[in-house]
C-alpha cells in the first residue's frame, strides 16, 4: 500500500506541476493581453514546448520527483523552489542565446509570479492532505524490533526519526534476550511476544542477530509466519566491523562492502564520463583552440624546449599514464623527482603566470578526452611520490580507485601544490577518499565552480 501510495503521489505531482507550468504561462499571457501591455508577441507553441522541456530538465537534475523528495515534505519544498529557480535560469539563457527580445519583462514577471504562487499553493495542499492520506491509506508501516543490542537500538532510533513512514511499536523482547534454547526450540516467551505483536497489528518485525546467532533465524521465521508477520533480519556486526558497510548479493552469495563507492555504479560512471567528454570538448574547441597557439608562442619566445611538458604519473588502479601540461620550467633533470616549491628557480616568467592562474593544467583536458583523467578527481602524483607516500601513509592507494582529476575536493579545500609534511599529504588523501565515498554530479559542478573562483581570486598555494 505504501509503494502504491508513493507511486500514485509521484505521478499526480508530475502531472499537476506540468499543468501548473502551462496554465501559469497561459494566465500570464492573457492577463498581459487584457491589461493591454505594450508588446508585440504572439502565443508561440515552440516557446511553450521549451518551457515544458526546461521544467522536466530542471526537476530531473534536482530530483524533485525522486524518492527522498516524495517521502519528505521538507525535501519536497526545497527541491520545488530550487527547480523553479533553475527553470528561470535555463529559460533566461535560452532567450539570451536566441536573442529573443519580443517577450516583454512584464510577461516573464507575471509568468513566474503565477508559477511560484501555484507551486506554493500545491505544496500547501500536500501539507494539509498528506497526514490524512497517509492515515487513510495506512501508508505508515507498523514495525517493531527484536534484539536489544547496538544495531537494534540504532534501528529503533531510525524508525522514531522517520515517523512519517513508520509507526514504531517498540521492542518485543525487552526482558529476555534469548530466542531459541540449546535444543533449537523457540522459547515460549518469544512465541507469546510474536502472538501479541500480531494482535497489535504489527506488520513487520526487524530482528537484530549477531553472526553467531544467525542460525536462530529459521526458527523465528517459522513462528512469525504462523502469525502472518513478516520478519526482517538485520545482522549485528558491531562487535566485528567498525566502519559502515553495505551488503549486496552475487547470485546467492552475500557480499559485504566496507567502503561506499558511488562511481562503482555503472549509471553514475556513465554520467560522469559523458559530463567529462562534453566539458572537455567545450574547453578544447572554444578555449584551447585560440589559447594554445598564443601560449605556445610565449613559451617558445622565453626558453628553449617543447611547448608541452609530459610526465608519467599514477592513474586509476595505479596504472601509469602520460600527463600533459604547458611547460612552465626550464629544461632540467629534477622534474621527475623534485616537487615544485615556492620561488623555484626552474620556473620561467611566463611559467609563473601560467601556474599562478592554473592555465598550465589546460592540456589535461586532452587527457580527459582520451579517458585517462577526469575533470574532477584526486590530483595525479609523479611515480616517485606514489612509491614514497604509499609506504608511510595509511590508505594512500585508495585514492587510486578513481581516475585522477584536473581539479579535486582536496584542491578547493586548500590542499594543492607542494606538500611540505606528511600531515599535509594525509589531509589531501583524506579529502580524496571523502570525495570517492560521497561523489555526485552536483558535487563535481560545485568543485568546478569553486576552482574557477579560486583561479579568479588567486590561490596562495599556486606557484
Amino acid at each position: 500500500m505504501k509503494n502504491r501510495y508513493l507511486y500514485s503521489f509521484r505521478i499526480l505531482l508530475i502531472l499537476t506541476d506540468i499543468l501548473l507550468v502551462n496554465s501559469s504561462f497561459f494566465i500570464a499571457y492573457n492577463v498581459a493581453v487584457h491589461l493591454k501591455m505594450n508588446f508585440n508577441f504572439e502565443y508561440n507553441f515552440n516557446l511553450l514546448l521549451n518551457i515544458n522541456l526546461f521544467w522536466i530538465f530542471s526537476s530531473s537534475i534536482l530530483r524533485l520527483y525522486g524518492v527522498k523528495s516524495i517521502r519528505s515534505l521538507e525535501q519536497l519544498y526545497r527541491a520545488s523552489w530550487k527547480s523553479t529557480a533553475l527553470h528561470m535560469i535555463f529559460f533566461m539563457l535560452y532567450l539570451i542565446i536566441n536573442l529573443n527580445n519580443s517577450i516583454p519583462r512584464s510577461l516573464l514577471f507575471l509568468f513566474y509570479f503565477v508559477l511560484c504562487f501555484g507551486i506554493l499553493a500545491s505544496r500547501f495542499l500536500c501539507t494539509v492532505l498528506d497526514p490524512y492520506l497517509r492515515e487513510r491509506y495506512q501508508v505508515r508501516k507498523i514495525v517493531a524490533v527484536m534484539g536489544m543490542n547496538d544495531t537494534g537500538n540504532r534501528l529503533a532510533n531510525y524508525f522514531q526519526k522517520n515517523q512519517s513512514t513508520y509507526r514504531f511499536e517498540g521492542f518485543l523482547n525487552s526482558e529476555n534476550p534469548l530466542f531459541v534454547d540449546v535444543f533449537g526450540k523457540i522459547m515460549p516467551g518469544t512465541c507469546e511476544q510474536i502472538k501479541q505483536a500480531a494482535a497489535r497489528g504489527i506488520q513487520e518485525v526487524y530482528v537484530s542477530l549477531t553472526p553467531q546467532r544467525l542460525g536462530e533465524a529459521i526458527y523465528l521465521l517459522n513462528e512469525a509466519e504462523k502469525q502472518c508477520i513478516r520478519l526482517k533480519f538485520v545482522p549485528d556486526f558491531t562487535e566485528t566491523l567498525i566502519n559502515p558497510f553495505r551488503i549486496n548479493f552475487m547470485e546467492s552469495f552475500p557480499i559485504i562492502t566496507l567502503r561506499t563507492e558511488p562511481l562503482e555504479n555503472a549509471n553514475n560512471g556513465f554520467k560522469k564520463r559523458v559530463f567529462d567528454i562534453l566539458f572537455s570538448g567545450f574547453i578544447i574547441v572554444f578555449v584551447l583552440a585560440w589559447l594554445f597557439p598564443l601560449i605556445a608562442l610565449l613559451i617558445k619566445m622565453e626558453s628553449k624546449g617543447p611547448v608541452l611538458f609530459r610526465q608519467l604519473r599514477s592513474g586509476r588502479n595505479n596504472e601509469n599514464f602520460w600527463c600533459y601540461k604547458f611547460r612552465s620550467m626550464r629544461i632540467n633533470s629534477d622534474c621527475d623527482s623534485k616537487q615544485t616549491g615556492k620561488g623555484d628557480s626552474r620556473i620561467t616568467t611566463i611559467g609563473r603566470i601560467l601556474r599562478r592562474t592554473s592555465v598550465d593544467e589546460f592540456p589535461q583536458f586532452f587527457n580527459v578526452l582520451m579517458g585517462n583523467m577526469s575533470i574532477v578527481g584526486p590530483r595525479p602524483h609523479m611515480l616517485k611520490h606514489t612509491e614514497q607516500y604509499s609506504a608511510i601513509i595509511d590508505k594512500y592507494m585508495v585514492r587510486h580507485y578513481l581516475k585522477p582529476g584536473i581539479t579535486g575536493w582536496a584542491q578547493v579545500n586548500g590542499y594543492r601544490g607542494e606538500t611540505h609534511t606528511k600531515e599535509l599529504m594525509e589531509q589531501r588523501v583524506n579529502h580524496d577518499i571523502w570525495y570517492l565515498e560521497n561523489w555526485s554530479l552536483m558535487l563535481d559542478v560545485k568543485i568546478i565552480f569553486q576552482t574557477i573562483i579560486n583561479m579568479v581570486n588567486g590561490d596562495e598555494n599556486a606557484y
